[in-house]
């Protein structure tokens, strides 16, 4: 079943904006996604009706509350293919999840000698993490690299991989050069030599089927903001077993069994990662976010951003300034396409297309190390939702063009 875009549209507030007299053409999806009226009214409701502090009140209004973020926590597990939903933690975002495991894990299971393996397209919330944890306990950090055309070999996995091999953390897709990641066949490999493997989901969560248990990973991280919930509200998923081992990140209210002047001890999971009051209301707008992608269906939304995607490489092949990023291939994507122009700055680019009304990311992507290797300062950065058309693609090309015209 395609989705209807044209009824899709109508759901997103924000798309009725105009600017410079034209209507909003907003590509910047990997940044953050817009949001569809059922997220924006679940918020609402919440603080209209059910608003109070949960866990502790026995009182109604906080029984509803509670249940309302229980729920949400059910439905995300649900949405992921975890086993039990005390596996999920809820976070500000994949940044905080991914600095949680490297803290709670890394501290403790991290030691001198020890190599932390990463990719080179890591987003520098994968990178900088194990940049500080390694310093800290005297480990290492190795690196495998993409290839030409923006993709991993598992051969090259393979030669990277040895017992000195600690932890693997690697991106599922990645959010310059849109790459989908052979991340199960990593998984596979990494604990042959007895890795443990987190993955940052962040931009393959939104846009594809994801089953952590399949994949065989250990941790998982992802962001509600991405995925058309609200910002401020993210998800780490661990294994329970590797979770009920873990030191908690933070400390205070919540999070806590019993407490005396001399000592304290914690809660079981998932209570023992959330201290202090949760974001009730960000939890309920992402389960909001789940329901609507289930009702568009995960395989249609992935067919129909795999579409847009194979249109942009299309379209940008046909002008002969522009250098695409990563593969040409749309099914070994995300729904995102990067490039750079001959003769324009992105940022120059950005600011032409935005006399069109379209809204697109250039700089570095929070990547630079990849542009460093790709001999490139910046990108330009174009990504796709539910609601964008083929329509907003030509709109896009037809920006480039005039910024051509300027420039060139």
């Amino acid at each position: 079943m395609a989705i209807n875009v044209k009824e899709i549209k109508k759901d997103f507030p924000i798309l009725a904006r105009e600017f410079n007299g034209k209507r909003l053409v907003y590509l910047d999806n990997a940044a953050t996604s817009q949001k569809p009226r059922a997220v924006i009214d679940a918020i609402s409701d919440y603080y209209s009706n059910h608003n109070a502090n949960i866990h502790r009140g026995i009182y109604s209004l906080s029984e509803e509350a509670t249940l309302m973020y229980e729920n949400a926590r059910k439905k995300v597990a649900n949405f992921i293919g975890a086993k039990h939903p005390e596996e999920i933690i809820f976070t500000k975002g994949t940044t905080e999840s991914l600095n949680r495991v490297a803290i709670s894990w890394g501290l403790k299971n991290l030691k001198k000698g020890d190599v932390v393996l990463l990719t080179n397209a890591e987003h520098h919330s994968n990178l900088v993490p194990w940049q500080e944890e390694t310093k800290v306990v005297g480990a290492k950090i190795d690196f495998i690299k993409v290839d030409k055309n923006g993709e991993i070999s598992l051969d090259e996995v393979k030669k990277k991989l040895n017992k000195k091999v600690r932890l693997v953390s690697i991106c599922h897709a990645s959010n310059v050069l849109g790459t989908i990641f052979p991340v199960k066949g990593i998984c596979k490999l990494a604990k042959e030599v007895g890795a443990t493997v987190v993955v940052d989901g962040a931009q393959a969560v939104p846009h594809m089927k994801v089953n952590v248990s399949d994949l065989g990973c250990d941790f998982y991280a992802f962001s509600a903001h991405k995925m058309l919930g609200p910002t401020g509200i993210g998800v780490l998923w661990g294994r329970k077993e590797l979770l009920e081992k873990l030191e908690p990140y933070e400390y205070g209210g919540g999070m806590i069994e019993e407490v005396n002047l001399e000592k304290s001890t914690w809660a079981k999971i998932p209570e023992k990662f959330e201290a202090g009051t949760p974001n009730v209301g960000g939890a309920v707008g992402l389960r909001a976010a789940i329901e609507y992608l289930e009702k568009l269906g995960m395989d249609n939304v992935r067919e129909h951003e795999t579409e847009l995607t194979e249109y942009a490489l299309k379209k940008l092949k046909e002008i002969k300034e522009i250098k695409i990023l990563g593969p040409m291939d749309a099914t070994k994507r995300c729904g995102l396409v990067s490039f750079t122009c001959e003769g324009v700055h992105p940022h120059d680019m950005a600011a032409v297309l935005n006399t069109f009304a379209v809204a697109v990311r250039a700089g570095q992507h929070c990547a630079k190390p990849l542009h460093d290797s790709l001999g490139i300062l910046a990108s330009t950065r174009v990504s796709f939702s539910v609601f964008n058309t083929k329509e907003d693609i030509d709109i896009l090309v037809e920006g480039i063009k005039k910024a051509i015209k300027i420039f060139k």
